[in-house]
């Protein structure tokens, strides 16, 4: 809701609050912000975290053309010409990024994936894609983050640093609100941090088990194992893992003993050795658990909207990202359909990047090709990957300049209010006319 101060002292200061706005910086998707804004600038992000300040307070509008052609300035119009040329001349174009966008804008894209027959891929891909691979193999036993506020009495993180990623996770969902089932908040909760190395969220564990760096796998199955009363030899346990056997018979009678138990993962399982099927085992681990108590397992997302990428590709094609609709249809293939293959493999041959940065975080082998052919990129700021593109287009922020929707990490949709105005277009207008005129070229022909 925005709201104008009628106490607002200066004749040529505009002062709004914009209440409930939402944070899209992390995947927690706070929407309980206050902001102040002043003459078209925030001053204030009262409820925000540290990163959310950042975010908000350091937001400006960059004061550049809303379209560059070769570096060069240009009229959007002409902008979405040449990208309409460029996407439908292409044999394998690639479509990539989407993890900064609204759901709306998201879905414009996977539109234009499949008008030009290309693969769409997320930035999903590169962090937690093997839990969506793990997820479609095992399945999912899930919750919402209030439900987790509300009855989570066992909170283990394994392979996540909150207290750093997500400032907010403690205070807000996981451990010290005072929920429903409990009442005491954090005095009715058992924190488990499971890790290679001592965090800062380790601080704040009741029990911190730091197992050899990629033995997650192994440490899983070992608790998998307990839960089924299986024997196992104390030595080898040690030896594998690098934590007593004792330590996880002890962990796994407690997680029998809970009312409601909820593993987050993060990266720090995901990216590891093993990959999926370190997912795979801890999501097997959550559903053997359900035999004894209620149990739940949900990644901690980071960008502000790679869920609502990975729901909206879901709901067009069926699957999570590195999507290939070539023979007409999708097809889903992790290792060959994704984008940092499909560059360091020198297959695709024109593309689009939207709120990503592929050419300051892939390999040297695929931004060398992303850099040879030409490509369209949206993006709120210059980056590496706009001063390359053959078309830049400088969009609006979402969540600050443009509206929308966007997921919370737990698959919660969460409308944006905006709170400041913008010259540039949003990233749903640019693709909407995009995909006019990609139309109108395939109907031409």
């Amino acid at each position: 809701m925005v709201t104008t101060n009628p106490e607002a002292p200066s004749q040529e200061t505009e002062l709004k609050i914009v209440e409930d706005a939402t944070c899209t910086f992390c995947g927690c998707v706070c929407d309980d912000i206050e902001l102040t804004v002043e003459n078209n600038h925030i001053t204030k992000a009262k409820r925000a975290c540290v990163l959310g300040k950042a975010w908000f307070l350091n937001h400006e509008v960059e004061d550049r053309p809303s379209c560059l052609i070769d570096g060069q300035p240009a009229t959007v119009e002409e902008g979405y010409d040449l990208a309409a040329k460029i996407l439908t001349d292409g044999d394998y174009p690639i479509i990539y990024g989407l993890s900064d966008a609204p759901c709306e804008a998201q879905r414009k894209a996977v539109g234009i994936a499949d008008w030009i027959d290309g693969t769409i891929d997320t930035t999903t891909s590169v962090c937690h894609g093997p839990s969506g691979m793990a997820f479609q193999g095992v399945g999912e036993v899930t919750c919402s983050l209030g439900e987790v506020a509300n009855r989570g009495d066992m909170i283990i993180f394994w392979g996540s640093n909150p207290a750093e990623s997500h400032p907010r996770h403690f205070t807000k969902y996981s451990l010290m609100p005072k929920g429903m089932f409990v009442p005491n908040g954090r005095k009715d909760r058992t924190c488990v941090i499971v890790d290679v190395r001592k965090t800062k969220s380790a601080n704040t564990a009741d029990i911190f088990l730091q197992i050899k760096p990629r033995k997650d796998f192994e440490a899983l199955w070992t608790l998998r194992a307990l839960a089924q009363n299986i024997e196992l030899d104390p030595a080898l346990v040690l030896e594998e893992t690098g934590v007593e056997l004792a330590v996880f018979q002890d962990l796994m009678d407690r997680m029998k003993a809970c009312k409601f138990g909820v593993i987050f993962f993060g990266m720090g399982l995901t990216m590891t050795r093993g990959k999926h099927c370190n997912s795979e085992a801890l999501l097997a681990l959550t559903r053997d658990m359900n035999a004894y108590t209620r149990f739940v397992a949900k990644p901690n997302r980071g960008h502000g909207n790679v869920t609502g990428a990975d729901n909206v590709v879901s709901w067009r094609t069926g699957y999570p990202f590195g999507v290939n609709h070539s023979r007409g249809y999708p097809r889903f293939n992790p290792g060959e359909y994704t984008t940092s293959d499909t560059l360091a493999n020198r297959e695709a041959d024109c593309g689009m990047m939207i709120a990503c940065d592929p050419m300051a975080n892939f390999s040297q082998p695929a931004r060398e090709h992303l850099a040879s052919i030409p490509y369209i990129a949206l993006d709120t700021k210059i980056t590496p990957t706009t001063r390359a593109a053959k078309v830049a287009f400088s969009v609006a922020t979402y969540g600050i300049n443009t509206g929308g929707t966007v997921y919370r990490m737990d698959d919660v949709p969460i409308p944006l209010r905006p709170s400041c105005d913008s010259p540039h277009p949003s990233d749903f207008e640019v693709l909407s006319q995009i995909e006019k005129r990609v139309q109108a070229i395939i109907a031409s022909r």
